[in-house]
């Protein structure tokens, strides 16, 4: 029998999709570890992988104690309640179980607020760079973004777009991903006491666990936010600190009636029962949540001393990673795309118009060998 040939098929006609897709580009995550030994030939064990802001001390063996003794549940659907983990969260941050919302991953419950929120051609509010799936989902209904001009979060420059532009929801990133940079919650409350309260503010703390540790100026507390503006949603996660990127679940915190509208979106059974159960346990393991943002601030330090060195501009984090930006005799993509080459994995910034690289922050090991490698490159 003969086979369909490529000539047949371009003769079939073409499903047409949603033409709002057109203008979407596709999220473009780190480069996983498996690709880069297939497109070059290295090792598994000779990559190191600083692209995601993955915890490089990995997850608490607790946890993975805990998810070892389900494994045999997997066969059954999770608890669509998910109150071992609510109430878990509830504890953690003194609010009530109907405060919270959890999706699979942050970047699930963006997407909710987006469409619950958002209609076509109304208008999202974000800092000029900034985490990409704000966009992405924006796009998906059909909205008009607003961006600033600064690179770091500039909230009398948000302010004064908000006056003139009249968004429907503001994105507000503290700690910044990919730049780093953080607020302060006495800012962050005199922001929101100007905003009117059909305006929806998300503050997204994915990295709220580095940037409380290192200036308590910085810290958002989501029950202070909510008892006070019913407009804001806070949103947190599990993939950073507490080391369950592979598990994927992150949790919005807000006024009941919010997240009661958000549960409308939320498709049953949205969080696997292995997750449910590492995110639980990982809420309970402070040790080692210290731990791990110990390792990266004392690691931190030889990062800024290695820009000083070789006079790089690096921006001054809050988070579990680092941004170097170069001078015009150095180019991002060519120096990230030579690290790759080398088994090293980094994020390339020019996607968000930066000439810079962003690097997670790694074990003493993993550490070494970026310094050794970058240096041949600048």
């Amino acid at each position: 029998m003969k086979s369909l040939g490529l000539d047949l098929i371009s003769k079939v006609k073409q499903v047409q999709f949603n033409k709002k897709l057109q203008k979407i580009k596709t999220y473009e995550a780190g480069k996983p570890i498996e690709l880069v030994v297939r497109e070059f030939g290295i090792e598994p064990q000779e990559i190191i992988k600083l692209a995601s802001n993955e915890n490089p001390l990995g997850c608490s063996i607790k946890v993975q104690d805990a998810v070892s003794k389900i494994i045999s549940k997997m066969s059954m659907y999770p608890d669509d309640s998910m109150i071992k983990l609510k109430d878990a969260l509830a504890t953690h941050y003194e609010v009530g179980s109907e405060n919270l919302i959890i999706g699979a991953g942050s970047d699930q419950v963006i997407e909710f607020l987006i469409h619950a929120k958002v209609e076509e051609n109304a208008k999202v509010l974000t800092n000029s760079v900034t985490f990409a799936m704000y966009e992405i989902y924006a796009a998906h209904v059909g909205a008009q973004m607003l961006k600033t001009t600064s690179r770091e979060h500039d909230l009398e420059e948000f302010y004064q777009l908000y006056k003139k532009e009249n968004p429907s929801v503001i994105f507000i990133c503290t700690p910044n991903n990919p730049t780093g940079d953080a607020l302060g919650a006495k800012e962050i409350k005199n922001f929101l006491k100007k905003i009117d309260n059909d305006t929806l503010v998300v503050i997204d703390g994915a990295y709220m666990e580095y940037a409380q540790a290192k200036d308590a100026n910085k810290e958002i507390k989501p029950k202070e936010l909510i008892a006070e503006f019913g407009n804001v949603i806070y949103l947190g996660t599990f993939s950073k600190a507490y080391g369950l990127g592979g598990m994927r679940v992150g949790y919005g915190i807000s006024s009941a009636s919010i997240i009661k509208e958000l549960y409308k979106l939320r498709p049953p059974f949205n969080i696997t029962t292995l997750s449910l159960e590492a995110a639980s346990v990982a809420l309970e393991d402070e040790e080692f949540v210290q731990k791990s943002i110990k390792l990266n601030f004392n690691e931190m330090k030889r990062y800024e001393n290695f820009a000083k060195e070789q006079k790089i501009d690096i921006i001054n984090s809050y988070t579990n990673f680092v941004t170097f930006c170069f001078n015009d005799n150095q180019n991002s993509t060519s120096i990230a795309s030579s690290l790759l080459e080398s088994g090293m994995i980094v994020r390339d910034l020019v996607g968000y118009g930066m000439n810079a690289i962003r690097v997670t922050v790694g074990t003493s090991v993993q550490n070494d060998k970026f310094f050794a490698l970058v240096v041949k490159y600048l």
